[in-house]
């Protein structure tokens, strides 16, 4: 396909070294060729992984770049400058960003909240993967797009799905329900014993999705549903009980929205992230793909079935989380995090992730959110009670099973 000539836009990427930063990258390099619209790469943020960053500033020549992990910054020497530290990627932002920018949001839990709300101050349209800014923060993250007039972008393949099923120009008033769809993770038919016996290389094995290690736990526990049911909250306006979730362990159908009228539209597509993260960049354009496409002749067969709420207890964290408001979503967010982090670790067993956050929802009380600091006080307050709990547990000689004490 012979390329057009078209306008470069330019973009910077934070969370670069994760598996959606690193397939934006290849999205971009597939549209630089072909595309209407070109992409000038010039700032990467990324935790650590210097060695990956250090190739993709290389390869498509930024002079900028962030790390957060301090350790790591001389393996970046030859950037031309460079940011480091916790604060790296706001430091990024405030340096480079401009109005207009397309600034894609990719760094996994909270730590990609604070130059996500500096790029929308500065004028630029997000293109965000990060499902934390909105769970911790959409109290804050939405009124501010609004005010700044800016354009937010679900890279979520099911965000993305509803996001383009509801262009038709239909008003929200017009939607029944949200209908998010759920791939149910590797333990989908395991039995509630087999799980609490699972190990972190077992919860890792996705059947459908190649994803980062927290993410991909999240997809286990179905927490990753609870996150996107509260983002949709706050992305599309829509209160709880209009936002369901199904089990399609296909991947295949991404997302419905059903109507006021009965008629459901649902956006379908292979399970291949570089397709949502392409319409994100390109919006309202559609443009040639690079993904993987539908092979109708191997279809057979759709599969739907509720989610087992009494072996993945996650999803109804989720409901609380909008009803309570506040400064809950953030609560629940951080508490996820550590809680995670604990079970790849090997020092809780799988249940004990939900039964830490449901401990953290229901112990700290969430108060408005009105600032970053409101967030990132609630945000510290949940990983001290989690970290404190895990304390007490280990160190209780009642049980020698944390997860036993931990419910």
């Amino acid at each position: 396909m012979a390329k057009s000539p078209g306008i470069t836009r330019r973009l910077i990427l934070l969370g670069s070294t994760g598996s959606i930063g690193t397939n934006t990258l290849e999205v971009i390099q597939h549209l630089n060729r072909v595309g209407s619209i070109e992409f000038d790469v010039v700032g990467l943020a990324a935790g650590s992984n210097s060695n990956t960053l250090a190739e993709q500033a290389k390869s498509f020549q930024v002079d900028h770049v962030a790390i957060a992990d301090h350790a790591q910054a001389e393996a970046l020497g030859d950037v031309a400058t460079l940011y480091t530290g916790p604060d790296a990627a706001v430091q990024l932002i405030q340096a480079i960003a401009r109005p207009g920018d397309l600034v894609v949001g990719a760094m996994v839990g909270s730590a990609g909240l604070p130059a996500t709300l500096e790029a929308i101050e500065l004028g630029c349209d997000i293109a965000l993967a990060n499902k934390e800014t909105l769970v911790a923060a959409g109290e804050m993250v939405m009124p501010l797009v609004k005010a700044k007039g800016v354009n937010l972008l679900p890279i979520d393949s099911e965000h993305s799905a509803i996001f383009q099923c509801l262009l038709s120009g239909r008003s929200i008033d017009e939607v029944r329900r949200l209908v998010i769809t759920a791939s149910g993770g590797p333990f989908r038919t395991w039995s509630k014993t087999r799980i609490a016996g699972a190990s972190p290389q077992m919860a890792l094995d996705h059947p459908t999705w190649n994803m980062g290690p927290k993410v991909t736990i999240d997809s286990a526990s179905l927490m990753n549903k609870s996150l996107e049911v509260i983002e949709a909250h706050w992305l599309f306006g829509l209160p709880a009980e209009k936002i369901e979730v199904i089990v399609h362990p296909q991947s295949l159908i991404h997302s419905f929205v059903e109507f006021v009228d009965g008629s459901v539209m649902a956006q379908m597509g292979p399970p291949d992230m570089k397709t949502p993260i392409q319409y994100a960049l390109t919006w309202p354009k559609r443009v040639e793909g690079c993904s993987k496409t539908m092979d109708w002749s191997s279809l057979r067969q759709m599969d739907f079935e509720p989610v087992d709420h009494d072996r993945f207890g996650a999803l109804q964290l989720a409901y609380q989380v909008i009803e309570r408001g506040g400064t809950s979503g953030a609560i629940f967010n951080a508490a996820n995090e550590v809680a995670v982090q604990a079970f790849l670790d090997g020092r809780i067993d799988f249940p004990t992730i939900t039964n830490l956050v449901g401990q953290a929802l229901s112990t700290i009380d969430p108060i408005p959110v009105h600032s970053l600091d409101d967030v990132m006080k609630a945000d510290q307050a949940a990983r001290v009670f989690v970290h404190d709990t895990m304390k007490s547990v280990s160190s209780s000689p009642k049980s020698a099973n944390p997860a036993a004490s931990a419910r």
